[in-house]
């Protein structure tokens, strides 16, 4: 009787769990198809090679021209720069926290930092607006501290708690035996930590920065905020920009229903929505590859 009731609660739970990841699967293909189904059209009005690289974003001049290469430029110049400044400093505190602070100060330090990724990001985006702007523009005397450089910051900041508290706990659980056993062969700390705990550890950093740079990319609050909302090619980095996710937020409210200008941001979502997916496809091939090194030296 005993065995029977664990059967059925087994099969329950099958069932339950099948229906969660079907039902999230179906939003999630529905989403994607109501998408493209919105965006699509405006490929009637304009070619694909007109739309992707045209230079001018004027949707509601006469007539309107949507070529959103700026908008693809300010969004992947942001996440770059943000990248470049983010990932190291995530990984080398997590390193710090992990391999070299003390116990009390690790303790410490820890909740500070998993404390920092729960902060919403309108409340990044302001403190980018009121505060690093005007100094910005007042240090590095440029026209405007809203501009590429703020966004690429005020991103950077939201995503170095995610990838640091990621990145501690994958080398925090590297196995104590290597380290003990590179100490033993006549290994510095620092050698240990490069070449043994590092490489042992790698599959989890990879999966933080993944998961860090991912809350980077769509971020739409952030960008709408701080970025500057040009919409061209910068020339600096200090230059304003108007990536993709700001251009959707802030022109879709006054976006006449079912018009060109409506399809044209709908179709900038799809060209998003292909970027982020490209980009996680490359970095879980890549979190993929380096599991396997791990794994190999281990």
């Amino acid at each position: 009787m005993l065995f029977k009731n664990r059967m059925v609660k087994d099969k329950l739970m099958n069932y339950l769990f099948l229906w969660i990841a079907t039902a999230s699967i179906t939003i999630l293909v529905l989403i994607t198809l109501f998408l493209f189904t919105e965006g699509l059209p405006i490929l009637k009005k304009v070619s694909v090679k007109d739309f992707i690289f045209g230079e001018y974003w004027y949707p509601t001049s006469d007539p309107a021209d949507f070529g959103i290469f700026p908008l693809i430029c300010g969004s992947v110049f942001v996440t770059v720069l943000s990248a470049a400044i983010s990932i190291p400093l995530g990984v080398m505190t997590a390193v710090y926290l992990a391999e070299i602070a003390a116990a009390r100060l690790r303790e410490i330090v820890k909740p500070i930092v998993e404390l920092l990724a729960a902060i919403p990001s309108v409340v990044i985006g302001f403190f980018g607006m009121v505060v690093v702007a005007p100094f910005l523009q007042d240090w590095l005397d440029v026209p405007t501290g809203l501009n590429l450089f703020n966004a690429a910051l005020m991103l950077a900041f939201m995503s170095i708690p995610t990838i640091c508290s990621l990145s501690e706990d994958a080398i925090y659980s590297a196995p104590d035996a290597l380290r003990e056993g590179s100490l033993a062969l006549g290994a510095t700390h620092w050698q240990t930590i490069i070449r043994v705990v590092l490489p042992a550890s790698i599959s989890g950093i990879s999966t933080a920065i993944i998961l860090g740079m991912s809350r980077a990319i769509g971020e739409t609050m952030v960008v709408l905020m701080v970025a500057g909302g040009a919409a061209m090619v910068p020339g600096s980095i200090f230059d304003p920009v108007r990536p993709m996710p700001a251009s959707i937020a802030a022109e879709m409210a006054e976006a006449p229903f079912r018009g060109d200008h409506y399809h044209a941001l709908f179709a900038t979502g799809i060209v998003l929505f292909l970027f982020t997916f490209t980009f996680n496809l490359v970095a879980d091939m890549i979190a993929h590859k380096y599991r396997q090194v791990g794994e190999a030296s281990l």
